[in-house]
């Protein structure tokens, strides 16, 4: 362990009781020392870790057939409760083993074909240590995680990775507020090293988060997220405009879609039409049709074209539109997609 002292704060008012506690305040310069410090502590990781273990490490996860399944105590329960998160989201079979749960029942999650690995800092974590003879009686394979060199977890599971570690930025060198940032980095490093071998692509990604942004960009398609039937605002060409006002106004897309006999698109009338047509025309708006004042080479999209891309078109040059017209191969109108719903169903 490196003996690089912490940055110098002032810790003085914190031993004189709860009537200085008002007196307390972070200093610029404090913060910018504090970060530049754990900034230090991570160089130091990043430049003393041995890539030979970290690579063996890696491909024993990558060529496991069975779960990698993670495990650790206080906060290294945390990270190794995120980096197994963040393997499942990436298709990969992994999972959380509670040390406690698994000695009362849950170690039957085990087989051969899987692997545990077990994050501790110090390596002597008694919880973990009860839990090795169990898990390697089920034919795991044990991998531990820590940075306190020659400790006993490291002596008895079949493979070890050594995580650098200075000394904690706490000013006692006591709350793990530099191990876990290590422990963190590293195993989610690793996770993006499979994610890479596995050659996962940006569809099997996003299929993994379909409720969130990234997903639903990738997986919506215009058909998902348009409008359609009853609540399309239709008309005909040869409709006056007057006739067609609650139309136009109602159905909340702001336009007109106007079809033939055969519901095929002939052009869009939006409200901004009518605002210049009124402007225009004054009285004579009220004996003029649809037909007449419409635009006939609307931006339109398919039912199959990715949700995300109808938002790029619909921002895209000479100006931007609210929405577009949704026609098939033979341009039969079959919804319409809007801006507003786009962004309501999350893109």
């Amino acid at each position: 362990m490196g003996s690089l002292p912490p940055p110098h704060l002032d810790f003085s008012s914190a031993n004189h009781g709860n009537e200085h506690h008002h007196h307390q305040e972070i200093s610029k310069d404090n913060l910018l020392a504090l970060f530049k410090s754990q900034q230090d502590l991570l160089n130091y990781f990043f430049k003393h870790l041995d890539l030979s273990q970290t690579l063996d490490f890696s491909r024993i996860l990558l060529s496991t057939s069975g779960t990698v399944f993670f495990t650790g105590v206080g906060k290294s329960a945390f990270v190794a409760n995120k980096i197994s998160q963040t393997l499942i989201s990436l298709s990969f079979r992994s999972s959380f083993l509670s040390p406690l749960d698994a000695l009362h029942g849950d170690i039957g999650a085990l087989s051969s074909r899987d692997v545990l690995v077990l994050f501790s800092k110090s390596g002597s974590t008694e919880e973990l240590l009860r839990l090795v003879p169990c898990a390697k009686a089920r034919g795991a394979f044990l991998v531990s995680l820590t940075s306190v060199p020659a400790n006993p977890l490291a002596g008895v599971c079949d493979m070890n990775v050594h995580l650098p570690l200075q000394r904690e930025l706490c000013p006692f060198n006591l709350a793990p507020v530099t191990s876990t940032a290590i422990q963190m980095v590293f195993g989610d490093t690793i996770a993006v090293a499979l994610m890479a071998a596995r050659n996962l692509t940006k569809e099997e990604y996003g299929a993994n988060h379909p409720a969130g942004r990234i997903g639903k960009s990738l997986i919506f398609k215009v058909k998902d997220v348009m409008k359609k039937k009853e609540e399309l605002p239709v008309c005909k060409e040869g409709d006056l405009i007057m006739d067609q006002l609650v139309e136009l106004t109602s159905k909340g897309c702001g336009c007109l879609l106007v079809v033939d006999e055969h519901h095929r698109l002939i052009g869009t009338f939006t409200d901004g039409d009518l605002r210049r047509t009124l402007k225009a025309s004054g009285e004579a708006i009220f004996k003029l049709s649809v037909g007449e004042m419409c635009n006939r080479k609307p931006r339109t999209i398919g039912p199959e074209t990715m949700a995300v891309e109808a938002m790029k078109k619909m921002e895209s040059p000479p100006s931007p539109v609210q929405f577009l017209p949704v026609v098939n191969e033979d341009d039969t109108l079959i919804g319409i997609v809007t801006l507003h719903g786009l962004v309501s169903a999350g893109l």
